[in-house]
């Protein structure tokens, strides 16, 4: 019997450290579940809104699944011609649970259509990424991509930008960038109304502000 008690808690501690892990995944009901920690509640439906698109894409199910962290801009608007510009607010969550709010900045120069809007979202790899984007001082280089998504199970993808930031830039489907990551983040965006839009993300500049518990 004496024999048997190590290897009955070695088993109970390891149970208990997956059960631990599970609880802290950033899976879609658990960030909708999260958001009743968002005040505004015209924000709250935006985010949940926007999680309801990105989560409809079975492309993105490990990354919900799997990442350590994620940022959700339900819209980001674009627009001018010229010297043009992007703006949005975000909210970021580790483990499932809400954890801050984020401001995103972009300046462009050269031709911009006016108009677009699109939602962003951010999966962080490891909790050092998503503590290198809460400093509330991160840009992203002006090489960066993200893996443009349409609305629907049976959603397309592209990339739009460079490579050095990003998820599988480069690739013409998003099912090549399961589990894949640069710089520790993928970044996927959805034109607003489901529609195509490449949208650039090199120069993207983010303050973020933990939420106070």
């Amino acid at each position: 019997m004496k024999t048997l008690l190590p290897r009955f808690l070695a088993i109970g501690v390891l149970l208990l450290a997956a059960i631990t892990v599970l609880a802290k995944t950033n899976t879609v009901e658990r960030l909708k579940a999260a958001t009743t920690d968002i005040k505004d509640e015209n924000d709250r439906l935006a985010v949940q809104a926007a999680l309801v698109e990105f989560g409809g894409n079975p492309k993105l199910h490990d990354f919900f699944e799997h990442s350590y962290g994620v940022v959700i801009f339900p819209t980001i608007g674009k627009g001018g011609l010229g010297i043009g510009g992007a703006h949005g607010s975000g909210w970021g969550f580790r483990g499932g649970a809400l954890d801050g709010t984020s401001k995103m900045t972009q300046v462009t120069i050269g031709f911009q259509a006016g108009g677009q809007a699109f939602s962003q979202i951010i999966f962080f790899e490891y909790e050092a990424d998503f503590n290198r984007f809460a400093t509330g001082n991160f840009e992203l280089g002006a090489q960066a991509s993200a893996v443009a998504l349409t609305a629907g199970a049976n959603a397309q993808a592209s990339t739009a930008g460079g490579a050095n930031a990003g998820a599988n830039a480069g690739a013409k489907d998003s099912s090549q960038a399961k589990h894949t990551y640069s710089d520790g983040m993928a970044i996927f965006t959805m034109a607003k109304g489901g529609l195509m839009y490449e949208a650039s993300v090199g120069g993207q500049k983010f303050s973020y502000r933990a939420v106070t518990k």
